[in-house]
């Protein structure tokens, strides 16, 4: 490892990236114990494939109508009060789903519903933190930032929130959503903590390799005028970039179709009672924790290129042994490894958006994104859970020939993301 991308390893992270961190900590919190509460909660209504695939769709839905929107928003407005406002909402939302399952008055269209404004919800606290981090840190340690992001949400989701889930399920229906809602609320006082360079995109792009953007720019007095227009322009004109986001839709499509009867396979397909979900998942979770902790010196010392491109064929390989797994414990395993593979992928992928998009419409083109490949989640995740009432494995061995035949089609594009480091207009 050279002395340059030594430094970058070890370059420091700031005390408001801490709080920023700990303020999606918090919020990872509240999100793992409703991503595993509501479809546990929802298997008590029904033992639809399609419907339980349904709670999974209905939460990317919100990313098709308002990820562009959200973006706008975003580069516009105080980004601190928007990731407060967001948590707001879903805090109250999980409360409320709370109250209605006490009385007995919840229903699998009240699930849809929560699940919908959930989604909102993080259209609005992700595309703000996102924006946030080049703000907070150097650029050089971009790649490291976003891995002890995704570090946090890993570890939370799968070590902490997904268990301890399973276990307020197993006590109370509701218990979960009841902390669920007070996990909400903390990241909103931290939000409003940050710094005014964290509040909106800056005047100029940082370009000086080891300096923070904060100490190269100063926040801008009023909103960008940049239009969405600008920004879907910037987008579809950027060729390796555009091409990356219809390479990672088709990927994200696959894992989406895949993933729809995910509760039910282990329910199911390898017997695991629901209160053990959460242990289940701790197991899988070890696997995007360690890929989340190791991407960015993967990255360091073979490049972006070629850590995206591994993860990639990595995955597709998993997700036949999820197909093929026999009993739980290989089924744990092969999932596991899918976990560190995208895990592996997200990090740099992130960082390499932050690194190309300029801040001053990254909020718009980050929601441009989002819309067109977390937009098309929904329909992949409806049409896995079609294919799941036929046979439970079969979307697993779909989506492993889709992953693997994309990748190699695409291996060029994807070695060409490690000659791109910097803001390009």
């Amino acid at each position: 490892m050279s002395v340059a991308t030594e430094a970058s390893v070890k370059a420091p992270l700031t005390r408001d990236f801490g709080k920023l961190w700990t303020a999606a900590a918090f919020s990872n919190l509240a999100d793992g114990l409703g991503r595993t509460a509501v479809p546990l909660i929802a298997t008590t209504l029904t033992r639809d494939p399609l419907a339980i695939a349904a709670i999974g769709a209905l939460a990317f839905l919100p990313w098709l109508v308002f990820g562009l929107p959200a973006g706008m928003i975003v580069d516009r407005l105080d980004r601190r009060w928007i990731m407060a406002i967001a948590n707001t909402l879903r805090g109250g939302t999980a409360a409320v789903l709370a109250v209605l399952t006490v009385t007995g008055s919840l229903t699998i269209w009240w699930l849809f519903a929560g699940v919908l404004v959930f989604g909102f919800g993080e259209t609005l606290f992700d595309n703000a933190t996102n924006a946030i981090v080049p703000a907070l840190v150097e650029r050089r340690s971009l790649d490291r930032a976003n891995g002890f992001m995704q570090a946090a949400q890993v570890t939370i989701d799968s070590f902490i929130a997904t268990p301890i889930a399973g276990v307020l399920f197993a006590v109370s229906l509701a218990l979960p959503l009841w902390v669920g809602a007070a996990g909400y609320a903390i990241p909103i006082a931290l939000a409003l903590l940050l710094p005014l360079t964290a509040a909106r995109a800056f005047a100029k792009d940082a370009t000086t390799q080891g300096e923070s953007a904060a100490a190269q720019a100063e926040p801008m007095p009023a909103a960008s005028t940049v239009s969405a227009r600008e920004a879907v322009s910037y987008l579809w004109n950027h060729r390796f970039l555009r091409s990356m986001v219809i390479f990672t839709s088709i990927i994200g499509c696959a894992f989406s179709f895949a993933q729809a009867p995910t509760i039910l396979y282990f329910l199911d397909e390898l017997d695991v009672a629901p209160a053990a979900i959460g242990v289940v998942t701790a197991g899988i979770g070890l696997g995007a924790l360690v890929g989340s902790l190791t991407a960015a010196r993967l990255v360091a010392r073979f490049g972006r290129g070629a850590v995206m491109l591994a993860a990639n064929l990595l995955a597709g390989v998993s997700l036949f042994g999820v197909w093929a797994a026999p009993e739980l414990v290989t089924g744990i395993i092969a999932y596991a490894l899918m976990a560190f593979a995208v895990s592996t992928w997200n990090v740099p992928w992130g960082a390499l958006r932050q690194a190309i998009v300029p801040g001053r419409i990254f909020g718009r083109v980050l929601g441009i994104i989002r819309t067109f490949t977390w937009g098309l989640f929904p329909f992949a995740t409806l049409l896995g859970g079609l294919v799941a009432r036929a046979d439970l494995r079969l979307p697993y061995f779909i989506a492993g020939v889709v992953t693997l035949v994309t990748t190699l089609i695409c291996v060029r594009l994807l070695r060409d993301a490690s000659n791109h480091n910097d803001p390009e207009a």
